[in-house]
């Protein structure tokens, strides 16, 4: 699948119907570290394979917001988007769990519904998505969110 480009009326068409789930990415563990830097957080579960090995984790995992900073990532190859958009803005977030760890060195793909489209004026679009990211081999997603982008038009 690719991006797939509507007219805007036509949009309104897709919702409800899931897309093909994207590529996957994998999530290593200088990944996992060099996000500890950026946030500074470096909680042992996240940076110290050792201590976290003595955990129910049995290794160490992504931070949730790593996964979550990933979404733009893992949705901008297979989307629907409306004709002349000049750009997207992140509008934030419904509703966002975490639901499974991410262990290093697994994984994950984005799975996207295209849920509602909001018509602010002649020029943006509200538009939801829920997002399931999957983690490869494993049942529970890891995380699963409505995630809202205004889209402008020109």
């Amino acid at each position: 699948m690719a991006i797939q480009v509507v007219p805007q009326e036509k949009l309104k068409n897709f919702i409800g119907q899931s897309l093909e789930p994207g590529e996957w990415i994998e999530v290593s563990q200088e990944r996992i570290n060099d996000f500890a830097d950026c946030t500074e957080d470096h909680q042992f579960i996240h940076i110290d394979p050792i201590a976290a090995a003595k955990t129910p984790f049995g290794g160490t995992i992504a931070h949730g917001f790593l996964s979550l900073s990933l979404l733009p990532r893992l949705c901008d190859e297979n989307k629907i988007t409306p004709e002349n958009v000049v750009m997207g803005i992140n509008y934030g977030f419904d509703k966002v769990r975490f639901l499974a760890p991410v262990s290093s060195g697994k994984r994950i793909r984005a799975v996207v519904t295209l849920m509602d489209i909001t018509e602010k004026d002649d020029n943006r679009l509200l538009i939801k998505q829920g997002i399931n990211v999957e983690i490869e081999g494993v049942e529970t997603p890891a995380l699963v969110a409505e995630w809202l982008t205004m889209v402008v038009l020109g």
